[in-house]
């Protein structure tokens, strides 16, 4: 396994990130122990979770099985980067109490304690803002954040979907108030999805952030959506982002010449994807999220490919990126 060092920290991450979305919706306890298992025998440390993820009424779920997989020991919340989410409403269906979701200070120190007891850990090494507040000063919300550094409760701070500027502002708060601020964005970019590189990505690589791209192959799209289709394998489940994509003629053929180009070198469009995020400047790692071992597997092979500057020449052809900002915005 590769590894990096994510942003300014002195944390050494692997360059896959094992997201566990996944993990209590569609895979039970007992396979979700099973892939992290494999994923910490290949060397894979960086573990991403939220809060909220298990959604509706199993709001939670995701955290108290990674918790329970801690549990069984064998040194694995020490060899783990643990990183997890705040801002969601963690009330149940229809609950009329305000402060149980967002950025203020209450929600903070609540939601990371109740994040911890279900992670059964003393201590989140990165805590995410998982949207941005805009009702919250950031003057508060780094306060909350510096006492929970100083309680030992948190080691990092990072932010996820933020636009440049909530970067640029979060870090100009912090660095007035001599707080270290942002380490890390973890924001939508892929192949398919390139607009992060106007203005999200310059952002986080002049603030020393390291980014963390989340769904890297678009909801199933660039992992081979054609050629599932043709077998009659299709979407996840028939509708979604990768389903409503190849109903558009111009993605259709977008995606119909990255899998010819695949083709022609015996490559899996899942694992190119993956692997080409590992050749943009400023990014940490993508974050996979396998519902199965087998799709584990097929990640862990991408860390290790090395694609040659004809293909990545050829990719760009097929997903031209929006260009450098500000002459990207240039008529």
């Amino acid at each position: 396994m590769k590894y990096t060092q994510l942003g300014r920290t002195g944390l050494k991450v692997s360059r896959l990130v094992l997201g566990t979305m996944n993990f209590g919706p569609v895979t039970d306890e007992a396979e979700s122990h099973t892939i992290m298992d494999a994923a910490l025998d290949a060397g894979v440390n960086f573990y991403d979770t939220a809060n909220v993820y298990g959604w509706g009424e199993n709001k939670g779920r995701t955290e108290e099985i990674l918790g329970s997989w801690f549990a069984q020991g064998g040194g694995r919340r020490e060899k783990a980067v643990l990183a997890t989410k705040v801002y969601g409403n963690m009330g149940g269906s229809g609950s009329p109490w305000p402060n149980q979701d967002k950025l203020s200070a209450l929600n903070i120190r609540r939601a990371v304690e109740a994040s911890l007891k279900r992670l059964g850990t003393d201590h989140i090494d990165l805590y995410q803002f998982h949207h941005i507040d805009r009702d919250t000063p950031w003057d508060e919300i780094w306060q909350a954040i510096d006492v929970l550094i100083q309680q030992g409760k948190i080691l990092y701070a990072g932010s996820s979907n933020f636009a440049g500027w909530n970067i640029a502002q979060a870090n100009e708060t912090a660095r007035r108030r001599t707080t270290y601020g942002l380490v890390s964005e973890q924001c939508l970019y892929n192949l398919a999805e390139r607009r992060a590189e106007m203005e999200v990505i310059p952002a986080a690589r002049a603030y020393g952030l390291g980014v963390i791209a989340w769904s890297p192959l678009h909801g199933g799209l660039l992992g081979g959506a054609i050629r599932k289709e043709s077998a009659g394998g299709g979407s996840r489940s028939g509708t979604g982002r990768s389903s409503d994509a190849l109903k558009n003629t111009q993605q259709r053929e977008q995606i119909q010449a990255y899998e010819d180009l695949l083709d022609k070198h015996g490559l899996e469009p899942g694992e190119v994807a993956l692997a080409w995020l590992l050749t943009r400047p400023g990014v940490t790692g993508p974050i996979v999220g396998p519902r199965t071992a087998g799709q584990l597997e097929s990640a862990l092979r991408a860390v290790e490919l090395e694609l040659s500057d004809e293909l990545l020449a050829s990719l760009d052809e097929i997903f031209p990126g929006p260009g450098t900002s500000p002459e990207a915005f240039a008529w």
